[in-house]
């Protein structure tokens, strides 16, 4: 049957409901999702979503975080929060016997987080201490300085986790703030599936979310990836360099033409072994133990990223190397062979991400939020099947702007 929208009424708004019954588990999969509230709203307070979701895991101001635990876990109820860039989550699941007082913990959850200056302090001192835990974590290091190239003056710039400055001057009023905002029916997009009738699980459902406010929407703007190439460079005592590569790549997730995007990136470096960056950096040179690159492709922004480790002594040769193969990509294109391989995996590997609820409802939810028909999978599917060798590399012809590539390098 799959996954259906629809909308009801709270409060004067409609909300849509992505839903989807499954008889197979007596279960209840529910998301409340509400767009634009991630760390997109971080603004100047880097930091404040992530510390924002983790009060909301704390349990209500009247009974505490630990007797709320363990009324969920005395229960085997499920109930967490935690955002993306573009979206704050907060995911509940529970058996059906239980769901009742799944949706009454939740509502309580909603009416009364656990706004106190104790816990607002224990979050933080965590955060931190993962923080300095990160400042030996090269990986991290490199990704987060090449957002700061790609992203400039944008909130994709600032790490979701904030900094030790920023989460210094987070205090309670800005996480009531932002939780309020957040946490608003205007944002709210509802994602719930198990083994129940629409209109039954619906109606307890909104029993449950009249307690939030209904006062404003939160919106968001595109963000352009940065065209100009830099290369930023952090020495570390480290025994090897961690390369991260990115640069722009022009597309929206509406275009028609997203599914050319899916089986470029696919072959280029999305795949693993068997991908072009893979074959050519690791197999054919030695120069890496892995090396990937791929399309990412958001509501919001979207661009061409990589990375790669690689000996010290290698690290000036393999950063050449993704820049001669990323020109030569867009150049001369794929192979058929590569072409036939990508269509292969594709169209086979297509049962295996839909076979759980959570997976359906998670596909269904992207699928309307990005404005796509729930059709749009199998239509994908055909496109791709019928995808002529000349017009896929036409297209990747098209997007020299992906040989933009900025460098992000720690190293010794």
């Amino acid at each position: 049957m799959g996954a259906t929208i629809k909308h009801i009424n709270i409060k004067g708004i409609d909300v849509p409901v992505v839903f989807e019954q499954d008889k197979s588990l007596p279960i209840l999969n529910l998301q409340l999702v509400f767009a634009n509230s991630g760390y997109i709203q971080d603004n100047k307070n880097s930091g404040l979503a992530s510390i924002s979701a983790k009060l909301l895991n704390e349990g209500t101001k009247k009974i505490g975080s630990t007797r709320f635990a363990e009324k969920l876990e005395n229960s085997a109820i499920s109930l967490q929060s935690n955002i993306g860039f573009e979206t704050f989550v907060i995911e509940l699941s529970s058996l059906k016997d239980v769901h009742e007082k799944a949706l009454v913990l939740l509502k309580d959850l909603l009416k009364d987080p656990n706004y106190d200056k104790k816990v607002l302090e224990k979050i933080k001192t965590l955060q931190k201490g993962s923080l300095k835990r990160k400042e030996n974590d090269y990986d991290y290091i490199a990704s987060q300085n090449l957002k700061k190239i790609l992203f400039k003056d944008s909130a994709l710039e600032n790490p979701s986790l904030g900094t030790q400055e920023s989460l210094s001057k987070i205090n309670l009023s800005d996480v009531k703030k932002f939780l309020t905002n957040a946490l608003d029916i205007n944002n709210l997009i509802i994602v719930v599936g198990g083994d129940f009738e629409y209109d039954e699980i619906i109606s307890k459902i909104k029993k449950s979310l009249k307690v939030l406010n209904a006062d404003s929407k939160n919106s968001s703007k595109e963000i352009k990836t940065v065209s100009q190439t830099q290369i930023k460079e952090i020495k570390k005592d480290t025994q090897q360099a961690y390369i991260y590569f990115g640069s722009p790549f022009n597309i929206d997730v509406k275009d028609q033409d997203v599914y050319m995007a899916k089986v470029a990136s696919f072959i280029l470096g999305g795949s693993g072994f068997g991908s072009r960056l893979m074959e050519e950096i690791r197999v054919k040179r030695g120069l890496a133990y892995s090396a990937y690159g791929y399309i990412s492709m958001n509501k919001t922004y979207s661009y061409f990223t990589g990375y790669l480790q690689t000996k010290l002594e290698s690290a000036d040769e393999a950063k050449s190397l993704v820049e001669t193969l990323v020109e030569e990509f867009v150049k001369n294109g794929v192979t058929k062979e590569e072409l036939d391989s990508a269509k292969k995996f594709l169209l086979g590997s297509e049962p295996l991400r839909t076979e759980t609820l959570s997976q359906r409802l998670n596909r269904a939810f992207t699928l309307f939020y990005r404005g796509l028909p729930q059709d749009y999978n199998k239509k994908e599917l055909e496109k791709i099947e019928s995808l002529k060798l000349e017009d896929l590399n036409n297209y990747i012809k098209s997007h020299k702007e992906i040989n933009k590539l900025s460098f992000s390098i720690v190293r010794r």
